[in-house]
């Protein structure tokens, strides 16, 4: 740090403004307070730090700044302005960076390199030829130019993280704001990523940056820090004025020094007494363990052994292979190659007993969240088969041993995080095991709760004999491990005891030993990433402005900004192989479903007759009905108990009770009376069975006083034909068909548009909606419009198959339908997007979006009933959606030969529904989270 910046914050900013001032800011998620009253600022043109565990408001307060999250209580002012005025935010956009918590966090898997820092330039405004010098010196600077082409979710977690620093410093921001930018990221892409930063700061000295970091190794190197707790800010100052003030030797120590009493009053440093010499017992052992999963091999012939009561510990960044080797261990995942064993026995997926020898803690807390803590550890005693007569006095000793009386009647969810850790190993503890599978257990939690698991740790392998299997990120705990192995890339490259580790590389601490393999690693070719050129400056990207603010109607809405995310949804649907199936043959597969499944012809029908009178012309009665091609005659019915039966079962629709004496009675021109009993379940189809056997009755009657000689006495004056104009043989199939498309068109685009919006608030890349000058009319409209085209190219499949496949002819004007089928699809896909402001998960965009469309296309838009026969809020909703009136459209193009002339009345309420729900759609999306 230099002399001017530590005078500056030394003197309470004095020379600058500071870059961002917090006044009483409170913020709530429900019931949980995240941050408490925080009143602090944060010093401009210098490094600035939060430090503190997971869950204290570190991730809060920097979304606050960025202008990611909606300040509730208190005042947030960042580079001069307010950021609850909207118009100061959207001018603050192109000057702020913000790398949200998480490898990658910002970043699109499917999208490549350069495709990433290509979609972060256009949202700046920047032309091809700034882009282009732009993108070359960021990923010369960063070693990423070899690495142009590769999709982002196939980067190693360095590189990630490397990538994303390149995407927020594209437009050469004033504010830089990384949150926790090292999580879970190996020692030496840690080192490269700030001396990243460092380079970055000596090029532009102006820029002041923002970062949160759960590592106290990293935040001694920051100008000025605030170590936050419960949301509050315990205290602020540059590193060596809270060492000095707290007269602690270390960052950790002085953190735990600033907790309250409460929270460090049974604090104990953790001590690791000498292990017991090895008796040769062989707790695990694996021999070439590899696991592939496709072409990708994730673990690369890992050979190892832990003896009994040992510490083990299994270092490697995210995604080198840690967590897969560990389920293979514990036979969760079969290998592809390789074997291995526990307490001399092959590890079985199917050998529950020496399962039973071994408890596995999970990366991520895995309980159940419903169950209470007592409930928890009694669910998983008897999951493990211990005797019922045991459970109690088994869980009453893991609530003692770990501390847990004062919440044993709580839900898991709602206790602090040192909590659940302490929770997850007494569960993992409950039957007892002979040794632990530790998967990082320690992320996130506070210092204090993190020594005391390790005493715990300690206790049970140095008292209990138990061994302990654990994999970590933090380096302290590494070195309190009896051996440890270094793994990288799916390979182990090393194994021994931490200070032999250290001394073997000749240095003085385990990191740099760490760093110095993984650096012999890259050096022969087991590493991804090449060493970032350290010699490139970033100065050449200086020499224009970055950001060149639109002018006049283009302040509002940017064409370019609207593309490039156009152009970026593109590209992620054309990659996945499941959203573009879903989207062509999801329709096509409902519609052979739809139009052949769904029919209103009623043919075939079974019936049978309860025939009392077993005549000649009974017989014929009989007859013909079975003679018609809509019934089909089943065994005679023997009395009312087996028609009852039979009708119940469904063996028939129709029974005709046919009375004694019928021929005769007929024959005299006496009265006769047929009973005919109707399955009514289905009202329609029971209605038009009905019509079919009185015309059929009727016919009969005809024919026979015809046959009598009393044809005249039938003859009227008038005779009244009935003929079909549109559809002459009454035929389901071609009323159905150009009804289900409208159908179809409106679900599928609808349901892809909603979940385009929605997968981008679930994966957290709407965060880069939030923090850049991109304005709700540009993302919306350019979520949708990939979607319009698919879904218009979706119209017309479905229409070539109505043609050619179902054989019902289109007898109007096809530009009338495609113009008619253009608008609905724009009305569809913003149904869509305007679910998708109220909605927070896929799985409920999902649901949501199927009842909301279905529901009004298939009862109110004119499919079933006419929207003129419908009342109340039911014909409303016809008049209003979409659907009924492209069901005009498509109805009378298909079936009445009508053109746009006949039809212009249904376009006018398709042209209005297209802005009036995007409009709805922007007013109700949120550029901030709220």
């Amino acid at each position: 740090m230099s002399r001017d910046i530590h005078a500056q914050i030394k003197d309470g900013g004095s020379a600058a403004a500071p870059v961002a001032r917090l006044r009483d800011v409170s913020l709530r998620y429900g019931k949980v307070r995240a941050l408490d009253e925080v009143s602090f600022d944060f010093p401009a043109a210098c490094m600035a730090g939060l430090i503190g565990p997971d869950g204290v408001g570190k991730s809060s307060l920097l979304a606050l700044i960025a202008g990611a999250r909606a300040v509730q209580t208190g005042q947030v002012e960042v580079l001069g302005g307010d950021m609850a005025d909207a118009r100061h935010r959207r001018a603050l956009g192109p000057r702020i960076a913000y790398m949200p918590q998480g490898l990658g966090g910002n970043l699109y898997p499917t999208l490549s390199v350069a495709e990433n820092l290509d979609f972060f330039g256009r949202l700046f405004g920047q032309d091809r030829g700034e882009r282009t010098r732009r993108i070359e010196a960021l990923t010369e600077a960063t070693g990423l130019r070899p690495f142009l082409a590769r999709p982002a979710g196939k980067l190693s977690g360095g590189m990630k993280q490397k990538l994303g620093l390149c995407c927020a410093l594209i437009h050469d921001p004033d504010l830089l704001i990384l949150d926790e930018p090292t999580t879970g990221v190996d020692p030496l892409s840690r080192r490269q990523f700030w001396e990243l930063i460092a380079g970055i700061r000596r090029s532009r000295p102006g820029m002041s940056v923002l970062v949160a970091t759960a590592y106290m190794e990293e935040a001694a190197r920051f100008d000025w820090l605030a170590a936050m707790d419960g949301g509050r800010v315990l205290a602020s100052d540059t590193p060596e004025g809270l060492l000095q003030s707290t007269g602690a030797a270390s960052l950790e120590a002085a953190f735990i020094r600033l907790l309250p009493e409460d929270k460090r009053r049974d604090y104990q440093a953790v001590e690791i007494p000498p292990r017991p010499e090895d008796d040769g017992d062989t707790a695990i052992e694996a021999r070439d363990l590899t696991m592939r999963f496709g072409e990708f091999t994730a673990v690369d012939h890992v050979s190892l052994r832990v003896p009994r009561g040992e510490i083990f510990g299994f270092l490697g960044s995210n995604g080198c292979g840690k967590t897969t080797t560990m389920k293979m261990l514990t036979g969760l995942l079969p290998p592809s190659e390789g074997r291995a064993w526990l307490f001399g026995h092959e590890v079985d997926p199917h050998d529950l007993a020496t399962r039973r020898r071994v408890g596995y803690m999970s990366q991520f807390f895995s309980l159940y969240t419903e169950l209470t803590v007592r409930q928890n550890l009694a669910l998983h005693a008897r999951l493990f088969h211990m005797p019922a007569a045991e459970i109690s006095g088994r869980v009453d000793e893991m609530v003692e041993r770990f501390d847990l009386a004062a919440v044993i009647d709580s839900l898991p969810g709602r206790l602090p995080l040192g909590h659940r850790q302490r929770l997850s190993l007494a569960v993992a503890m409950i039957h007892k095991p002979e040794m632990l599978i530790l998967d990082e257990p320690t992320s996130g939690v506070d210092p204090v709760a993190r020594d005391a698991f390790w005493r715990m740790l300690v206790e049970l392998s140095r008292r209990d004999g138990v061994t302990i299997f654990i994999s970590t990120h933090f380096m302290n705990e590494a070195e309190r491990c009896d051996r440890i192995s270094l793994m990288h890339a799916g390979r182990v490259l090393v194994t021994d005891a931490p200070a032999a580790l250290a001394s073997k590389r000749g240095e003085d601490s385990l990191e740099e030993a760490f760093v110095t393999y993984l650096e012999d690693a890259e050096a022969e070719g087991a590493g991804e990433a090449r060493q970032p050129n350290a010699s490139t400056s970033l100065d050449s990207v200086d020499a224009s402005p970055s950001h060149v603010e639109p002018q006049g109607w283009r302040r509002r809405f940017d064409p370019r900004r609207m593309i490039s995310y156009a152009r970026r949804e593109g590209l992620e649907l054309r990659r996945d192989p499941i959203r573009l199936t879903l989207a062509m043959l999801g329709s096509v597969i409902l519609m052979f479903v739809m139009g052949y499944g769904i029919s209103h012809d009623v043919e075939d029908l079974t019936f049978a007759v309860l025939d009392r009178d077993q005549t000649t012309v009974s017989r014929d009665y009989t007859l013909n009905l079975a003679g018609s091609r809509y019934f089909v005659e089943r065994a005679p019915i023997t009395g009312y108990a087996d028609l009852d039966r039979r009708m119940r079962e469904g063996d028939i629709s129709l029974a005709i009770e046919i009375p004694p004496d019928f021929a005769r009675d007929i024959a005299r021109g006496r009265r006769v009376e047929i009973g005919a009993w109707i399955d009514g379940a289905m009202p329609t189809r029971g209605e038009t069975v009905r019509g079919y056997v009185q015309g059929i009755h009727a016919h009969w009657l005809a024919t026979k006083a015809r046959e009598a000689g009393h044809g005249e006495a039938l003859a009227g004056l008038v005779n009244i034909e009935t003929r079909f104009r549109y559809n002459p043989d009454v035929k389901s199939l071609v009323a159905m068909v150009p009804a289900v498309i409208p159908l179809l068109l409106m679900l599928i685009p609808a349901m892809l548009t909603a979940l385009s919006v929605v997968r981008e608030k679930e994966l957290g890349s709407i965060t880069n909606f939030y923090v850049t000058p991109t304005t709700r009319l540009e993302f919306l409209l350019g979520k949708q419009l990939p979607y319009v085209v698919l879904s218009f190219l979706s119209f017309l499949l479905l229409t070539l198959l109505a043609v050619t496949v179902f054989g019902v002819p289109l007898k109007g004007s096809f530009l009338t339908l495609a113009a008619g089928a253009l608008l609905y699809v724009g009305a569809a896909t913003a149904v869509g997007l305007l679910i998708s402001t109220f909605m927070r998960s896929q799985i409920a965009a999902i649901f949501g979006t199927a009842v909301l469309t279905i529901l009004p296309a298939v009862n109110f838009s004119g499919m079933i009933d006419p929207v003129s026969s419908l009342e109340g809020a039911g014909r409303l909703i016809g008049q209003l959606y979409p659907t009924a009136h492209f069901l005009t459209i498509a109805r009378g193009t298909f079936s009445k030969a009508l053109d746009f002339s006949d039809l212009q009345a249904a376009f006018v309420p398709l042209a209005l529904a297209v802005p009036i729900l995007i409009a709805l759609a922007a007013a109700l999306l949120k550029k901030q989270e709220r």
